[in-house]
């Protein structure tokens, strides 16, 4: 099959497959920062069941890489704030958690398995799995989403030094740390594909 068969005939850029990656991460930031405690263990729960599923499923372990990472991080915040609930960290969460996304999708980019390239294999078939378009496309998004996490990362941290921790701002950024990859995500696969659609008209 050539390049631009597989680029047209391959879905890499489905939403439901990052909403499930990112999922615990939503619900922690969705959970009323007061009760950041129980957003935690419930955002670690989360993950831990995603994780179990997946892997039930014969999801390889590259493509739970994030859901693992979510279960550890949660894990240790979950331990720290039940400790203390009122511990300096509570303000900085928000501003780790993106921190912790970054370093895993750098991490991950570092070492040549992009994070994305795991997602995609859950709608793509095998034998795509080690062509060079499928892998370099999931380069470029995973550096997308790393770059998004970096950004958001220092933004929430900013503002959590200037005392906006749980403000309508720092909500507002949160939300844009997950919308704007995904939305770069979507339109970018989509621009490869009509690409090489029109390479093989």
């Amino acid at each position: 099959m050539s390049k631009q068969e597989f680029e047209t005939r391959t879905d890499r850029g489905n939403p439901m497959s990052y909403l499930r990656t990112f999922l615990p991460w939503i619900v922690f930031a969705v959970i009323p920062s007061g009760d950041w405690q129980w957003g935690a263990l419930a955002a670690l729960v989360v993950a831990v069941a995603i994780t179990a599923q997946q892997k039930a499923a014969g999801t390889g372990f590259d493509a739970l890489v994030i859901e693992a990472g979510s279960a550890v991080f949660f894990a240790v915040l979950a331990a720290i704030a039940f400790a203390d609930p009122h511990s300096g960290v509570h303000d900085y969460s928000a501003a780790l958690s993106s921190g912790t996304l970054a370093v895993i999708a750098g991490v991950s980019l570092a070492v040549g398995r992009p994070f994305t390239l795991g997602i995609a294999k859950r709608t793509t078939p095998r034998e795509y799995w080690e062509l060079k378009p499928f892998v370099r496309v999931n380069v470029v998004i995973t550096a997308a989403w790393t770059a998004a996490f970096v950004v958001t990362a220092v933004v929430l941290a900013v503002l959590a030094h200037s005392g906006n921790a749980h403000s309508t701002p720092a909500a507002v950024v949160q939300i844009a740390g997950f919308a704007v990859p995904m939305v770069f995500t979507v339109r970018y696969v989509a621009h490869v594909q009509a690409k090489a659609a029109q390479v093989t008209r």
